[in-house]
């Protein structure tokens, strides 16, 4: 673990940390010039500051963590529900291709059929996915789903409510078509309210970071308490300053950088959510309940063992 690389916040804070390090040296070189124009400090504020700063950060990591962990059982939560769904739709939906099936005919039966009910719901986890990340999620929609149908939800401003949209149409067609009573009807609608409620929850996680007042003041608290750091232990450490700023330096802003990382966790940082590999799960989980090959990837480079996107 001293040595990973690949997932550290190292890498984005040695900039700083070399910044740092360099202050911290040419405190000691002028470390006589220091001492007569009385300009060191005393070490022990420091300290208590120190410990009042490191509790503010812990807040602020909890606070981060508290969003990421909440995204995880939103998303958690949408594989349960989809699973519910699809077993719903095989076993509580008369399937029209069915000749015993009493129907009206009303819409096609590919308009009703199960599979597009399934596709949905698959495409349901990809639309949030996108929604959330500001990426294109043309190709997936047009995968999954119908051309006029892709076309439609790509347009909407919120697609991911679109595609609940169109899984509620595609139940209220399939009760016209009487292959579906009130009561199952009723029971497949919870869970639609359900994955409403799921998609409602990522959006206000996604559209209400911590405010940024909070986040400007610990940012700029730790980095003065860093540059002012050497003049402290000056007197007490001399050339063990460098080495001994910069780890107190790295500690700290480590902190604030994971806190950063976790606050928005539907991103693509290396510490976010898996979300490709989530929807993936969700896909294949729904293509085995409905007796379809499974989708099938290319495992992950071996240096890429530690990723999930």
């Amino acid at each position: 673990m001293l040595l990973v690389w690949k997932g550290s916040v190292l890498p984005k804070l040695l900039p700083q940390l070399l910044l740092l390090l360099l202050w911290s040296v040419a405190v000691v070189v002028f470390k006589d010039a220091i001492f007569h124009y009385n300009l060191h400090l005393n070490p022990a504020p420091f300290t208590l500051f120190g410990i009042a700063l490191a509790l503010f950060l812990g807040f602020r990591n909890n606070a981060s963590y508290d969003r990421f962990w909440e995204g995880r059982k939103l998303w958690g939560s949408l594989l349960n529900t989809s699973r519910a769904l699809a077993r719903q739709a095989i076993t509580l939906v008369d399937d029209p291709d069915d000749p015993t099936t009493p129907t009206t005919r009303a819409e096609p039966a590919a308009a009703t059929s199960r599979t597009l009910f399934i596709n949905q719901a698959i495409a349901l986890a990809y639309t949030l996915k996108h929604q959330l990340r500001k990426t294109d999620g043309t190709a997936d929609l047009a995968r999954l789903l119908p051309p006029a149908t892709a076309a439609r939800i790509g347009a909407a401003r919120f697609p991911a409510a679109a595609v609940i949209k169109e899984m509620g149409i595609w139940t209220q067609q399939a009760r016209r078509q009487n292959r579906l009573d009130s009561v199952r009807q009723s029971a497949i609608d919870t869970n639609l309210n359900e994955l409403a409620t799921i998609v409602g929850g990522c959006e206000r996680i996604s559209n209400t970071p911590l405010p940024y007042s909070y986040s400007v003041l610990i940012h700029r608290t730790v980095y003065i308490y860093c540059f002012l750091l050497p003049l402290g232990l000056l007197d007490s450490l001399g050339w063990m300053v460098p080495p001994i700023v910069v780890f107190i330096a790295y500690t700290y802003t480590a902190l604030e950088a994971i806190a950063d990382e976790l606050e928005e966790p539907f991103g693509m940082a290396p510490n976010d959510l898996a979300l490709d590999t989530m929807c993936r799960s969700i896909e294949n989980a729904l293509l085995e309940m409905d007796d379809r090959p499974l989708r099938s990837d290319p495992p992950p480079a071996a240096t890429d063992r530690w990723f999930l996107t």
